[in-house]
Protein backbone atom coordinates (compact mmCIF):
# COMPACT_ATOMS: atom_id res chain seq x y z
CA UNK A 1 0.00 0.00 0.00
CA UNK A 2 0.91 3.79 -0.93
CA UNK A 3 1.11 6.23 2.12
CA UNK A 4 -1.80 7.94 1.22
CA UNK A 5 -3.47 4.42 1.16
CA UNK A 6 -2.92 4.56 4.53
CA UNK A 7 -4.21 7.85 5.59
CA UNK A 8 -7.48 7.34 3.31
CA UNK A 9 -8.22 4.12 5.49
CA UNK A 10 -7.15 5.43 8.65
CA UNK A 11 -9.33 8.38 8.24
CA UNK A 12 -12.28 5.90 6.94
CA UNK A 13 -11.87 3.89 10.22
CA UNK A 14 -12.03 7.18 12.47
CA UNK A 15 -14.82 8.46 10.39
CA UNK A 16 -16.43 4.59 10.62
CA UNK A 17 -16.36 4.73 14.70
CA UNK A 18 -17.82 8.34 14.73
CA UNK A 19 -20.65 7.16 12.56
CA UNK A 20 -21.17 3.62 14.16
CA UNK A 21 -21.27 2.11 10.89
CA UNK A 22 -18.94 -0.46 9.43
CA UNK A 23 -16.63 0.37 6.29
CA UNK A 24 -15.61 -2.53 3.53
CA UNK A 25 -12.70 -4.97 4.14
CA UNK A 26 -9.00 -3.02 3.73
CA UNK A 27 -7.76 -6.69 2.60
CA UNK A 28 -10.41 -6.53 -0.46
CA UNK A 29 -9.93 -3.03 -1.55
CA UNK A 30 -6.76 -3.65 -1.12
CA UNK A 31 -4.80 -7.62 -1.72
CA UNK A 32 -1.24 -6.19 -0.77
CA UNK A 33 -2.02 -5.07 2.22
CA UNK A 34 0.41 -6.42 4.71
CA UNK A 35 1.20 -6.29 8.53
CA UNK A 36 3.62 -3.41 8.19
CA UNK A 37 0.52 -1.51 6.27
CA UNK A 38 -1.62 -2.23 8.91
CA UNK A 39 0.26 -1.33 11.76
CA UNK A 40 0.98 2.05 9.91
CA UNK A 41 -3.18 2.45 9.32
CA UNK A 42 -3.53 1.54 13.05
CA UNK A 43 -0.85 4.22 14.08
CA UNK A 44 -2.52 6.78 12.33
CA UNK A 45 -6.23 6.25 13.70
CA UNK A 46 -4.78 6.31 17.27
CA UNK A 47 -3.18 9.82 16.23
CA UNK A 48 -6.14 11.27 15.15
CA UNK A 49 -7.73 9.87 18.51
CA UNK A 50 -4.91 11.24 20.48
CA UNK A 51 -5.32 14.96 18.70
CA UNK A 52 -9.09 14.98 19.39
CA UNK A 53 -7.81 15.12 23.32
CA UNK A 54 -8.21 11.25 23.67
CA UNK A 55 -4.64 10.10 25.22
CA UNK A 56 -2.94 6.90 25.35
CA UNK A 57 -3.88 4.77 28.49
CA UNK A 58 -2.31 1.60 27.93
CA UNK A 59 -2.06 -1.54 25.37
CA UNK A 60 -4.04 -4.51 24.44
CA UNK A 61 -2.68 -7.76 23.33
CA UNK A 62 -4.81 -9.95 21.01
CA UNK A 63 -4.61 -13.01 19.29
CA UNK A 64 -2.80 -15.36 22.31
CA UNK A 65 -4.72 -18.18 22.01
CA UNK A 66 -3.68 -21.28 19.74
CA UNK A 67 -7.00 -21.74 18.48
CA UNK A 68 -6.92 -17.74 17.62
CA UNK A 69 -4.23 -18.08 15.83
CA UNK A 70 -4.96 -21.16 14.05
CA UNK A 71 -8.64 -19.87 12.71
CA UNK A 72 -6.21 -16.86 11.49
CA UNK A 73 -3.51 -19.09 9.71
CA UNK A 74 -1.10 -16.98 12.05
CA UNK A 75 1.78 -17.60 14.76
CA UNK A 76 1.98 -14.23 16.82
CA UNK A 77 -0.16 -12.18 18.58
CA UNK A 78 -0.96 -8.69 17.21
CA UNK A 79 -1.81 -5.54 19.51
CA UNK A 80 -3.91 -2.43 19.73
CA UNK A 81 -3.92 0.99 21.92
CA UNK A 82 -6.36 1.64 24.59
CA UNK A 83 -6.92 5.49 24.81
CA UNK A 84 -8.87 7.33 28.04
CA UNK A 85 -12.64 7.25 26.27
CA UNK A 86 -12.48 3.34 26.32
CA UNK A 87 -11.92 3.17 29.89
CA UNK A 88 -15.05 2.33 32.12
CA UNK A 89 -15.36 0.83 35.43
CA UNK A 90 -16.68 -2.30 37.06
CA UNK A 91 -20.92 -1.98 37.22
CA UNK A 92 -21.51 0.43 34.02
CA UNK A 93 -23.66 0.59 31.83
CA UNK A 94 -23.27 0.94 27.78
CA UNK A 95 -25.66 3.22 26.47
CA UNK A 96 -27.39 1.77 23.52
CA UNK A 97 -25.53 2.60 20.58
CA UNK A 98 -22.62 3.43 21.82
CA UNK A 99 -20.71 0.42 19.76
CA UNK A 100 -21.56 -1.31 16.80
CA UNK A 101 -21.33 -4.93 17.23
CA UNK A 102 -19.81 -4.89 21.01
CA UNK A 103 -18.60 -8.29 22.20
CA UNK A 104 -16.41 -8.89 25.51
CA UNK A 105 -13.48 -11.46 26.71
CA UNK A 106 -11.91 -11.78 30.29
CA UNK A 107 -8.50 -10.94 30.37
CA UNK A 108 -6.13 -9.98 33.05
CA UNK A 109 -4.49 -6.67 32.83
CA UNK A 110 -1.33 -5.50 34.15
CA UNK A 111 -1.11 -1.86 35.69
CA UNK A 112 2.76 -0.71 35.16
CA UNK A 113 4.45 0.88 37.83
CA UNK A 114 7.71 1.54 35.61
CA UNK A 115 8.81 2.00 32.47
CA UNK A 116 9.17 -1.20 30.39
CA UNK A 117 10.99 -1.44 27.00
CA UNK A 118 13.54 -3.42 24.76
CA UNK A 119 14.18 -6.24 22.73
CA UNK A 120 15.72 -8.50 25.60
CA UNK A 121 12.84 -7.60 27.71
CA UNK A 122 12.16 -11.03 30.20
CA UNK A 123 9.78 -12.44 32.59
CA UNK A 124 11.97 -10.73 35.61
CA UNK A 125 12.13 -7.36 33.91
CA UNK A 126 7.77 -8.06 33.09
CA UNK A 127 7.32 -8.78 36.83
CA UNK A 128 9.61 -6.05 38.33
CA UNK A 129 8.01 -3.07 36.63
CA UNK A 130 4.30 -4.56 37.40
CA UNK A 131 2.59 -2.45 40.13
CA UNK A 132 -0.49 -4.60 40.16
CA UNK A 133 -2.48 -6.99 37.97
CA UNK A 134 -6.28 -7.15 38.19
CA UNK A 135 -9.42 -8.95 36.68
CA UNK A 136 -10.72 -7.06 33.65
CA UNK A 137 -12.74 -7.39 30.43
CA UNK A 138 -11.88 -6.20 27.02
CA UNK A 139 -15.24 -4.81 24.81
CA UNK A 140 -14.44 -5.63 21.40
CA UNK A 141 -16.23 -3.73 18.65
CA UNK A 142 -15.14 -3.88 14.29
CA UNK A 143 -15.53 -0.68 12.03
CA UNK A 144 -14.48 -3.17 9.53
CA UNK A 145 -17.22 -5.67 8.07
CA UNK A 146 -16.69 -8.93 9.41
CA UNK A 147 -17.52 -10.41 5.94
CA UNK A 148 -17.33 -9.11 2.12
CA UNK A 149 -21.08 -8.67 1.26
CA UNK A 150 -19.86 -9.44 -2.52
CA UNK A 151 -17.07 -12.14 -2.33
CA UNK A 152 -18.16 -13.93 1.36
CA UNK A 153 -14.07 -13.37 1.87
CA UNK A 154 -14.26 -13.27 5.88
CA UNK A 155 -11.92 -10.42 7.56
CA UNK A 156 -7.90 -10.69 7.76
CA UNK A 157 -5.75 -10.31 10.45
CA UNK A 158 -4.63 -7.33 8.40
CA UNK A 159 -8.13 -6.04 8.31
CA UNK A 160 -8.26 -6.28 12.44
CA UNK A 161 -4.91 -5.15 13.23
CA UNK A 162 -5.65 -1.95 11.05
CA UNK A 163 -9.33 -1.51 13.30
CA UNK A 164 -6.76 -0.76 16.75
CA UNK A 165 -6.96 -4.83 16.75
CA UNK A 166 -10.73 -4.93 17.11
CA UNK A 167 -10.06 -3.18 20.18
CA UNK A 168 -13.27 -0.95 21.87
CA UNK A 169 -13.20 -0.26 25.71
CA UNK A 170 -11.77 -1.63 28.96
CA UNK A 171 -13.66 -2.34 32.15
CA UNK A 172 -11.13 -3.00 35.15
CA UNK A 173 -12.25 -4.66 38.44
CA UNK A 174 -11.45 -3.19 42.16
CA UNK A 175 -9.09 -6.32 43.00
CA UNK A 176 -5.25 -5.84 42.89
CA UNK A 177 -2.99 -8.68 43.62
CA UNK A 178 0.99 -9.60 42.74
CA UNK A 179 1.54 -11.14 39.17
CA UNK A 180 2.05 -14.18 40.94
CA UNK A 181 0.30 -18.09 39.18
CA UNK A 182 -1.36 -16.42 36.60
CA UNK A 183 -2.01 -19.26 34.45
CA UNK A 184 -4.04 -20.72 37.19
CA UNK A 185 -5.85 -17.52 37.03
CA UNK A 186 -9.42 -18.68 35.87
CA UNK A 187 -13.16 -16.98 35.53
CA UNK A 188 -16.50 -18.03 34.77
CA UNK A 189 -18.30 -16.08 32.29
CA UNK A 190 -21.73 -15.49 32.34
CA UNK A 191 -24.69 -13.78 30.39
CA UNK A 192 -27.29 -13.36 32.63
CA UNK A 193 -27.68 -16.32 35.11
CA UNK A 194 -26.45 -18.35 31.89
CA UNK A 195 -22.54 -19.43 31.60
CA UNK A 196 -21.14 -19.20 28.74
CA UNK A 197 -17.50 -19.24 28.86
CA UNK A 198 -14.89 -20.09 31.48
CA UNK A 199 -11.46 -20.37 31.01
CA UNK A 200 -7.78 -20.20 32.38
CA UNK A 201 -4.36 -17.58 31.97
CA UNK A 202 -2.81 -20.39 30.92
CA UNK A 203 -4.78 -20.36 27.57
CA UNK A 204 -2.64 -16.69 26.60
CA UNK A 205 0.73 -18.17 25.55
CA UNK A 206 0.84 -20.36 28.27
CA UNK A 207 1.20 -17.33 30.86
CA UNK A 208 -0.23 -13.96 30.31
CA UNK A 209 3.46 -12.86 31.86
CA UNK A 210 4.56 -14.00 28.62
CA UNK A 211 1.83 -11.98 26.56
CA UNK A 212 3.00 -8.60 28.03
CA UNK A 213 6.99 -9.75 27.19
CA UNK A 214 5.71 -10.00 23.48
CA UNK A 215 4.91 -6.55 23.67
CA UNK A 216 7.63 -4.99 24.74
CA UNK A 217 9.76 -6.91 22.67
CA UNK A 218 7.52 -5.98 19.18
CA UNK A 219 7.23 -2.46 20.82
CA UNK A 220 11.14 -2.03 20.83
CA UNK A 221 11.29 -2.67 17.09
CA UNK A 222 9.45 0.32 16.13
CA UNK A 223 11.32 2.71 19.12
CA UNK A 224 8.36 2.60 21.37
CA UNK A 225 8.01 1.12 25.15
CA UNK A 226 5.47 0.88 27.72
CA UNK A 227 5.51 3.10 30.01
CA UNK A 228 4.88 3.58 33.76
CA UNK A 229 0.92 4.11 34.93
CA UNK A 230 -0.02 2.29 31.40
CA UNK A 231 -2.58 -0.63 31.77
CA UNK A 232 -1.93 -3.88 29.91
CA UNK A 233 -4.23 -6.01 28.73
CA UNK A 234 -2.83 -9.27 28.22
CA UNK A 235 -5.21 -11.20 26.33
CA UNK A 236 -8.37 -13.22 26.29
CA UNK A 237 -8.52 -16.79 27.62
CA UNK A 238 -12.35 -17.59 26.26
CA UNK A 239 -13.86 -16.82 22.50
CA UNK A 240 -15.57 -13.49 22.08
CA UNK A 241 -19.25 -13.25 23.41
CA UNK A 242 -21.90 -10.96 21.41
CA UNK A 243 -23.46 -8.25 23.38
CA UNK A 244 -26.59 -7.25 21.61
CA UNK A 245 -28.83 -4.82 23.79
CA UNK A 246 -30.13 -6.28 27.04
CA UNK A 247 -27.09 -8.55 27.82
CA UNK A 248 -25.44 -8.34 30.72
CA UNK A 249 -22.39 -9.55 32.10
CA UNK A 250 -20.64 -11.37 34.94
CA UNK A 251 -17.03 -12.37 35.11
CA UNK A 252 -16.37 -14.16 38.22
CA UNK A 253 -12.78 -14.60 38.68
CA UNK A 254 -13.01 -16.26 42.16
CA UNK A 255 -10.62 -15.26 44.51
CA UNK A 256 -9.10 -12.45 42.07
CA UNK A 257 -12.21 -10.86 42.01
CA UNK A 258 -15.18 -10.15 39.53
CA UNK A 259 -15.88 -7.42 36.42
CA UNK A 260 -19.35 -6.33 35.57
CA UNK A 261 -21.18 -4.50 32.54
CA UNK A 262 -24.28 -4.32 31.07
CA UNK A 263 -25.15 -2.79 28.08
CA UNK A 264 -28.70 -1.14 27.21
Amino acid sequence: MRAEDHTAAAAALVQAERDRRQIGLLSVAHPDIDMDDAYAIQKQVVAAKVAAGDPVIGWKIGLTSRAMQMALNIDIPDSGVLTRSMQFGTGATIPKGHFIEPRIEAEIAFVMKSDLGGADVSRADVLAATDYVAPALEILDTRILRRDPDTGQPRKVFDTIADNAANAGIVLGTARHVPENLPWVGAIVSVGDTVEETGLGAGVLGDPVESVVWLARRMALYGERITAGQVILSGSFIRPIECPPGTDIHADFGSFGRVDLRFD
